[in-house]
């Protein structure tokens, strides 16, 4: 796969490869359900899609495409009440030995305590970059934007349009970034109670089972994606900003308010973990 380092490179390639406008909204186009036995389902023509955690299954679903760099939005309404021992992940991931992931996961919680935002990168297999949230709302009340904004500078994540964190492309000095394995959308709801609810000490309450997670305005517009292994699709660098997107100075200004409110554990301040040293990004600016 070409490596997408450099504005030049990508700009070099878009003579050879097409853009491809992409869909928002329907379920039904752009998401196959792919596990549950029944437990998640399309409503409202396509507009709600439900995911359901018994004591027998969860559920979960895939998008029908990949892709390589963009913005993705999904509106998404989580567990209410008693959410202990219940993980929602959506993610983006490739496939192999060496894949890549970008992760959201939500870990419930008793009535009452707050979610914990859980968000991690993965490059080349490895992960290990894991930083977490709370969040300044009641994710389980309404619905709210979590959003996914990747380029070759940097991995944007951001909720209800604020950044909460940034991993940076620093493969000029030695970190491995995500740039050429394409990636599909996954969510599902499972139960964890071995690790997700304060380490694991507070368990699933099957008594409030069937738990239930609800996915609303899907937008894909702004991406690269292919849906066939057939085919190759990246976007003109000219016509696509996004694609040279960082955070300007009002973003950097609510990036630092959530990190320092909101933030629950950096690994890059978890010096206990790694005592040789902390990973080489956690170094540079």
């Amino acid at each position: 796969m070409v490596a997408f380092a450099t504005k030049q490179s990508l700009l070099l390639l878009s003579s050879l490869l097409v853009l491809i406008g992409v869909t928002t909204g329907s379920f039904y186009d752009n998401f196959d359900i792919t596990w549950g036995n029944g437990r998640a389902n399309i409503f409202e023509s396509g507009q709600l899609l439900t995911c359901t955690l018994d004591k027998v299954s969860g559920s979960g679903f895939q998008s029908k495409k990949e892709y390589l760099f963009g913005k993705i939005d999904m509106k998404m309404k989580l567990v209410a009440g008693n959410s202990a021992g219940t993980v929602t992940a959506y993610y983006l991931s490739s496939k192999g030995d060496t894949w890549d992931e970008i992760d959201f996961e939500f870990l419930g919680n008793v009535t009452g305590q707050p979610y914990v935002l859980h968000t991690n990168v993965f490059t080349g297999g490895k992960g290990n970059r894991e930083m977490q949230f709370y969040l300044w709302f009641d994710p389980t009340a309404d619905f709210h934007t979590y959003t996914v904004l990747w380029n070759p500078l940097n991995i944007i994540f951001l909720v209800d349009g604020i950044p909460i964190r940034v991993f940076k492309n620093n493969e000029a000095n030695g970190v491995a970034y995500p740039k050429s394995q394409p990636m599909k959308i996954y969510s599902s709801l499972w139960e964890a109670d071995d690790w997700a609810t304060q380490g694991g000490r507070v368990k699933t309450d099957w008594t409030n089972a069937p738990f239930s997670a609800h996915y609303r305005s899907f937008n894909d517009v702004d991406c690269c994606s292919r849906t066939s292994l057939l085919s190759w699709v990246t976007c003109n660098a000219n016509s696509n900003s996004w694609m040279w997107t960082t955070l300007n100075t009002n973003q950097l200004e609510q990036m630092k308010w959530v990190q320092d409110d909101y933030m629950i554990y950096n690994y890059c301040t978890d010096y206990k973990r790694f005592p040789q040293g902390l990973p080489t990004e956690c170094n540079l600016d």
